[in-house]
C-alpha cells in the first residue's frame, strides 16, 4: 500500500484545515509530545472541567498524518467526558495495531477510521498515534495532580 492511499480526502481536509490547530483560553493540562523518527511535534492543550474535555486544540509541526491526526482527536474528543476519550484512544490503537478490526466496534471513532491501514507501512505509525499518546500522557498527569 502507498502512502497515496493513505492520504485520503479526510486526512487532507484535517491537514488543511486549521480549525482545531491553535491554542485555547485557559487551558488545564497541557503536553508536548514528540516523534523523534521523523520530528513531527506537537503540543496538546486540554481545559478540563468536572471531568469533562470542555476544548481541546493543539499547536506543533509534522506531516500530513501526524497534524490530521490531532485534528481528528481533537474532533472526537471536544465536549466528551475524559472517560469516553481515554476508551475512544484505546480503540485507536486497538484499531491501529489491527486487534479491532469490527466495522461496528471502530464506527465511533468516525473519521480516525481513515487511518486504519497505516498500520501497513510501520514508519508511518508512530505520526499517527502521536497525539493519541498526547493525549493519554496529558490526562494521566492531569489525574494525578
Amino acid at each position: 500500500m502507498g502512502i497515496e492511499q493513505i492520504y485520503t480526502e479526510v486526512l487532507r481536509e484535517h491537514t488543511n484545515s486549521k480549525h482545531n490547530k491553535h491554542h485555547i483560553i485557559s487551558p488545564t493540562a497541557k503536553l508536548s509530545g514528540v516523534n523523534p523518527s521523523c520530528g513531527d511535534e506537537i503540543e496538546l492543550e486540554l481545559r478540563l472541567q468536572n471531568g469533562i474535555i470542555e476544548d481541546a486544540g493543539y499547536t506543533g509541526k509534522g506531516c500530513a498524518i501526524s497534524q490530521a491526526s490531532a485534528s481528528i482527536m481533537i474532533d472526537l474528543i471536544k465536549g466528551k467526558p475524559v472517560e469516553e476519550a481515554m476508551k475512544l484512544a484505546e480503540t485507536f490503537f486497538g484499531m491501529i495495531k489491527h486487534e479491532i478490526t469490527e466495522d461496528e466496534k471502530l464506527e465511533v471513532l468516525e473519521d480516525a477510521v481513515a487511518l486504519k491501514d497505516i498500520a501497513h507501512m510501520p514508519a508511518r505509525v508512530k505520526c499517527a498515534v502521536l497525539s493519541w499518546h498526547t493525549l493519554k500522557e496529558c490526562v494521566e498527569q492531569s489525574e494525578e495532580k
